[in-house]
């Protein structure tokens, strides 16, 4: 099964389960959770019940979950990305946040911001939390999944590179692109043979297998549940393969009319076109 959230043409907000090219509206339905988060929580997706649907073309998408409380990222976590940034081998992830209002949906704009033009692509695959808790056992840790999800962890390297913290870097509005969907587990299989592939203009700038992770998927989830505790809807980022612009010679930044792509087999296709942000008044 694949679940998005949605805004309907009359400007309410909503979600739903994919069928082919329609929506069933399951915030529609009697007594519904207020959104997919929501959703996630009162558990499990499959039981969701909607009332009618919509098309698809007729609804504009939103991040799949668009109120994330937590959005933890995962740096340097595929082999080829450490080498490329010179990154010393370590015992345990390098972990780094986003926040919320960054996020934008698939088909939406990343956008360059005012004051820096170093706009790289990370295309990464998110797993989204379904059943919290604290101190995940590495064993347990792929029960608590709802689901994956494409990311683009879009970042502004020079402001990244300010000093040895991340954030400022990773927190630009609308640089954070996060869908179309949100896949379960049973509907997207063993992801260890598929690749993440970023392209940009149609061209392969990233691909690499999701077996290639240095951290895997439970160890990542069980690492940040001992230092916070996790819950449903939260999202984290597991690490972009090698590739990325700021490390190509010369660096290649995004820029304005670019379409950047992240496929990931089974969990779907992101897209994103690159804009400028609104000079201020």
């Amino acid at each position: 099964m694949a679940f998005v959230s949605f805004r309907r043409a009359d400007g309410t907000t909503s979600y739903g389960r994919l069928a082919g090219d329609r929506i069933l509206d399951c915030g529609a339905a009697a007594d519904a959770p207020a959104d997919l988060k929501a959703a996630i929580a009162a558990g499990p997706l499959d039981a969701l019940a909607h009332r009618g649907d919509v098309a698809l073309a007729d609804v504009t998408l939103l991040p799949v979950i668009p109120n994330p409380a937590k959005i933890l990222c995962v740096g340097h976590n595929y082999e080829s990305h450490r080498r490329e940034t010179g990154r010393a081998k370590v015992d345990h992830p390098s972990i780094f946040t986003r926040f919320a209002d960054t996020l934008v949906a698939d088909g939406q704009a990343i956008l360059i911001p005012v004051v820096s033009t170093n706009l790289d692509f990370e295309g990464e695959l998110a797993i989204v939390i379904g059943r919290g808790g604290r101190h995940i056992a590495e064993a347990d840790a792929l029960d608590h999944i709802a689901g994956y999800a494409c990311f683009n962890d879009a970042s502004l390297r020079d402001w990244q590179w300010h000093t040895t913290q991340f954030i400022p870097g990773k927190n630009f509005p609308a640089t954070g692109a996060f869908g179309p969907q949100l896949v379960t587990p049973a509907e997207a299989g063993d992801l260890t043979d598929v690749h993440v592939v970023t392209t940009l203009n149609d061209v392969v700038v990233q691909d690499q297998p999701i077996g290639e992770m240095v951290f895997p998927i439970a160890r990542i989830i069980a690492y940040v549940s001992a230092f916070t505790p996790l819950s449903p809807g939260d999202v984290i980022a597991t690490g972009t393969p090698g590739g990325v612009g700021a490390k190509r010679e010369p660096p290649l930044w995004m820029k304005v009319g670019d379409r950047v792509t992240v496929a990931i087999g089974p969990v779907g296709t992101l897209t994103n076109v690159i804009a400028n942000e609104r000079q201020p008044d």
